[in-house]
């Protein structure tokens, strides 16, 4: 199964969504990022909600890590600024990882199992 990668505009223009269906790395992640971002900066959002319940990271530990201090910080693509949600699926731990790495390298990067605690996260509610 390939992966795909997915964006829309969520109903109030307030951020964009960005659906990952399948197995992720980070050199994907970033691919899909950057995409992502660019449609966000045209339109001037900086908030992303990344639905990757469907998803599973297939990275080690210093993968994860490398992404957060090195793929994410040197990418001109990538907005430094942005505040991303990361809805999980509940039973899915394999991202949890990657969520603290992304904090350390202080990327505002939140994971949530619940849609509406992810949404409230990004419209400041």
């Amino acid at each position: 199964m390939s992966t795909t990668c997915t964006n829309t505009i969520s109903p109030d223009g307030k951020y964009v969504i960005q659906k990952i269906v399948g197995e992720i790395s980070a050199k994907l992640a970033l691919d899909f990022n950057r995409e992502t971002h660019a449609i966000g900066r045209r339109l001037g959002i900086s908030r992303y909600l990344v639905d990757a319940t469907e998803c599973r990271n297939m990275d080690s530990p210093m993968d994860d890590y490398n992404f957060a201090y090195s793929d994410m910080p040197d990418d001109p693509g990538i907005d430094r600024n942005a505040v991303v949600a990361m809805l999980v699926d509940p039973k899915d731990h394999s991202h949890d990882f990657l969520e603290t790495v992304c904090k350390n390298a202080g990327l505002n990067v939140t994971i949530f199992r619940d849609r509406d605690a992810a949404v409230r996260h990004l419209v400041g509610e």
